[in-house]
């Protein structure tokens, strides 16, 4: 007999709604919510296919524990108490740094990756951090802290509101969102243009959402910040900034007039190869709209200047006046926030608090470059010990880092390594212990950090459509025990970890003075808590201690776990609304526009005036049925044009003698691919594409479907040596790469007679 069961959806940014399809306990359908207070029914080709992710037969279903080299089926007490023998000998002898920690890009969409790397972190001490951030968006988190001095200070378009949109090196019609939650992006976008808006694309590549504006600048890559910079000139050239009920709360607006005096459209259009008008007319419409809004992606931030790229989007949005204002760019509020502070100077953010062992990497945000790992691994200095152990979580460094021939080699060299992942893939089959997590339909899901760039204020949270399966263990214990093993602790209660974070936090909160909580005493809220585990405890407090929270009694008709869980499909908590200067937690208490890392970081911009671009270069793209490597080993989302393949424009297939549908060398920095080619207008000439996440060839993987086309991994042509200096963010766009015909090398390798 089958029943339905509601579920957000955990497949990519858009956070949607999903009615589940239940069959005793496997999942046979999905279809959107259509009383969900934020997606509306709205679904993509991942949601819709919940049901084949949830129940892929290569997810593990029991712990692995290496033995006599091999990894073999364990009682999850063997995998921990190989973890506590494992993690603490490298500790003990080595030191903390000794061991690093690797953070894959879906731990953003659990409760489990959300709740408990800050506390494993904390305990071990480790400064060896990386994360998918570094590989994605970590320019946006730096320019936003050297900003507002909060690096998760993002402003996200108010997409409902705008007449004018500006989007660069971003795709959502493919993505989805990124940055920028909003279920139904491709429907807002439709939107923006029934009401008479306007939607401008810049991409080097025609993408789906470029085939929807109404203008689009075809730029040539790496070349974003020239461009902003020079729309930013022609506001200030042409009297066009008007910074309006912003002013009060900017600091450096004249010093930011004389920085970017040198980016004129005529100095730039060399290098963007985007004509000086119509630069001046991107500037001039900006400045035109009622109200309007510059967002920047991955396009923008993957390349050698990424942090000026996302420091310059919000540049714009000031010098327009459309920063913190409706139907320009707002800051959102999430429930679990904590209740906002008072506004005034705080204390700011830091870069380069410490640095990598062997590159001298700068930290940003508590991380290190992840394109840095390998050598942190295998190579040894006079600055400390090489990483001997390795924790990963939901993470696959070997196909997302650059190099990842180099970074197999050097997992291999390690003492130690645990991996929470449901899958055995290119990294984790290094691994000593893999410690599976269950399902998504045997989770319970709330989006800690989703709902802090969402375009409209809204909380929800489903608990578990399906039991847990007899054996397995939910991933918040999974974690929470991993923690307990990792830092001395191995046996203790796992309900300990959760109770320990409860009491630091509410201990916190009874001495702030701006708390609801303020004076209180911390063991009678904390009894106060409720729900079924100690995550959902967890989940309670943020919620009472939050901007909407119920304060644990101060605010009777405020959030809490008891009344979300009343309002099955989420309560909608209202439009996103002016904030400033409460969000800034700068040392001026102002939002500080040209930061002296800024600053410092312009002359290699001005350099780039000068620099004569490549032949061809290489840019990424995504698919609407894909989210980086996850889930190519689902059949229903790797079939028809989700297909690793290199896009090549005409002219430059013409000119290389390359044919349609024939194999491709691709040769860079780090090493070569062989790839089948494409020959399309959609890039524009000098520019060729790869998707990323693929690459499924490795031995030792139990991902049976990804292993028939397994693809090619396109950052093994990096070798991870080009970074934007500011955030450590691998550059990914816009690299220099040689493209010949395999015949025509054969040709040439091809003895002489």
């Amino acid at each position: 007999m089958s029943r339905t069961a509601l579920r957000i959806c955990p497949l990519c940014e858009a956070t949607c709604g999903l009615t589940l399809t239940i069959e005793g306990t496997r999942v046979t359908g999905a279809r959107g919510d259509r009383e969900d207070v934020f997606s509306k029914g709205f679904i993509c080709p991942k949601g819709a296919s919940f049901g084949a992710v949830d129940g892929d037969p290569d997810r593990l279903r029991t712990p692995l524990v290496r033995k006599d080299g091999e990894l073999r089926e364990a009682t999850w007490e063997e995998a921990f108490d190989a973890v506590a023998a494992g993690v603490r000998t490298v500790v003990e002898r080595y030191g903390p740094n000794s061991v690093g920690v690797v953070l894959g890009n879906p731990n953003v969409h659990t409760m489990a990756g959300a709740l408990y790397p800050p506390v494993l972190l904390a305990g071990l001490g480790t400064r060896s951090v990386f994360t998918a951030s570094t590989v994605d968006q970590m320019p946006k988190h730096v320019s936003s802290g050297l900003l507002y001095g909060d690096a998760n200070a993002i402003p996200v378009p108010d997409l409902d509101h705008t007449d004018h949109l500006l989007l660069i090196g971003a795709n959502p019609l493919e993505s989805n969102g990124s940055l920028c939650t909003a279920a139904d992006f491709p429907g807002k976008l439709k939107a923006l243009k029934a009401r008479g808006g306007t939607l401008t694309v810049i991409d080097p590549r025609r993408t789906r959402t470029a085939k929807l504006a109404d203008r689009h600048i075809a730029i040539r890559p790496g070349t974003d910040a020239l461009l902003l910079a020079a729309m930013a000139h022609v506001l200030f050239e042409e009297g066009l900034a008007d910074t309006g009920e912003l002013t009060p709360h900017l600091q450096g607006l004249d010093e930011l007039r004389a920085a970017i005096r040198d980016f004129s459209p005529e100095a730039v259009t060399g290098a963007c190869d985007v004509d000086a008008p119509t630069i001046r007319t991107l500037a001039r419409e900006l400045a035109a709209a009622p109200t309007a809004a510059v967002y920047g992606r991955i396009g923008s931030c993957t390349v050698p200047h990424g942090t000026l790229a996302s420091w310059l989007v919000d540049v714009l949005n000031v010098l327009t006046g459309n920063l913190d204002r409706p139907g320009g760019a707002l800051f959102p509020q999430a429930a679990t926030d904590r209740t906002p502070r008072p506004a005034g100077p705080s204390h700011g953010f830091t870069l380069a608090r410490w640095h990598s062992r062997v590159s001298r990497h700068p930290e940003a945000k508590g991380e290190l470059p992840l394109s840095a790992l390998a050598e942190e691994i295998d190579t040894a200095t006079d600055e400390g010990e090489p990483i001997r152990a390795l924790i990963t979580s939901a993470a696959n460094p070997v196909l997302s880092a650059p190099d990842g021939d180099r970074l197999d080699k050097a997992l291999d060299s390690l003492d130690f390594m645990v991996s929470i992942d449901p899958y055995l893939n290119e990294t984790t089959r290094h691994a000593t212990v893999v410690l599976p997590p269950p399902p998504p339909s045997q989770s319970p899901h709330h989006d800690f950090a989703f709902n802090t760039l969402a375009v409209r204020n809204q909380v929800r949270y489903t608990r578990p459509a399906v039991p847990l399966e007899p054996g397995r263990l939910p991933e918040t214990e999974i974690f929470a025990r991993l923690i307990l093993a990792a830092t001395g602790m191995h046996g203790a209660d796992p309900t300990a970890v959760d109770e320990l974070v409860i009491g630091q936090t509410l201990g916190k909160a009874v001495n702030e003075p701006w708390s609801p909580v303020h004076g209180r005493d911390p063991k009678e809220l904390a009894a106060q808590l409720t729900g079924v585990s100690g995550p959902e405890r967890r989940l309670d407090m943020m919620l009472r201690l939050g901007p909407y929270g119920d304060g644990f009694g101060v605010r009777p008709d405020g959030l809490s776990l008891e009344r979300l869980l009343a309002h099955p499909h989420g309560i909608d908590l209202g439009p996103l609304r002016s904030r400033l200067p409460q969000p800034l937690k700068t040392r001026s208490g102002k939002v500080e526009l040209l930061p002296q890392p800024i600053a410092d970081d312009l002359p290699r911009l001005r350099a780039a005036l000068d620099r004569l671009p490549d032949e061809l270069v290489l840019v990424g793209r995504r698919h609407l049925r894909s989210n980086n490597s996850w889930m190519h080993n689902v059949p229903a989302l790797t079939g028809g044009t989700n297909r690793c393949t290199l896009h090549i424009h005409p002219e430059d297939a013409e000119r290389l003698g390359v044919r349609d549908g024939a194999a491709v060398r691709v040769k860079g920095a780090g090493g070569e691919v062989t790839a089948p080619a494409e020959v399309t207008d959609a890039v524009r000439p000098g520019v060729v594409s790869l998707p990323h996440g693929w690459g499924h060839d490795r031995p030792g993987t139990r991902m049976s479907h990804a292993a028939t086309d397994p693809g090619v991994n396109v950052n093994q042509l990096l070798d991870g040596s080009l970074l934007d200096p500011l955030s450590g963010n691998a550059v990914l766009n816009g690299v220099p790469i040689e493209v010949a015909a395999v015949a025509a090398v054969s040709e040439k390798l091809s003895p002489v007679t």
